[in-house]
């Protein structure tokens, strides 16, 4: 990726942030062929929203946005305040939780809704127990997932 792409993506973020009127830095970071844009400052709820279904909506659009702009394609990750990885720490720690509890009860449990990003953490965090397996249920984007006991499946 061009440095003039690097910094006109820093750039839209910075003039979209400031019409938001928020007091923000942003840090922007390339990973392989995708950039990742910290943003740090205050009013993190209002960018975040419930569940970080704002953030994940900001995300959308100022994809959008860039790749109209730059007439090529680039792949930008948002995240605010360190938020995605606290929010996988904390479906992580629920997943297991709820993990013991179907392999206690030996009774499927259902949870959600969960966006692809949400259940992915969850999926990856119980892979790896063989007493579990777990399944998306649902349609369109904010999916259910089911966990259950291995004991119970035929």
């Amino acid at each position: 990726m061009k440095e003039e792409v690097f910094e006109t993506v820093r750039r839209l973020m910075m003039g979209l942030l400031e019409g938001m009127g928020t007091k923000t830095e942003v840090e922007a970071t390339l990973r392989g062929e995708d950039l990742f844009l910290d943003i740090m400052g205050d009013k993190e709820g209002i960018l975040i929203g419930k569940h970080g279904r704002t953030l994940e909506s900001l995300q959308f659009l100022f994809n959008r946005m860039v790749n109209k702009q730059l007439k090529e394609g680039a792949r930008v990750y948002i995240d605010v305040n360190g938020y995605k990885a606290k929010r996988a720490d904390s479906l992580t720690k629920m997943a297991a939780r709820l993990g013991e509890r179907v392999k206690r009860a030996e009774k499927a449990l259902t949870i959600g809704p969960f966006n692809s990003h949400d259940r992915r953490i969850i999926h990856l965090a119980l892979k790896e127990d063989p007493a579990l397996e777990t399944e998306s249920l649902g349609e369109g984007e904010m999916k259910r997932i089911r966990i259950i006991s291995k004991s119970q499946t035929p």
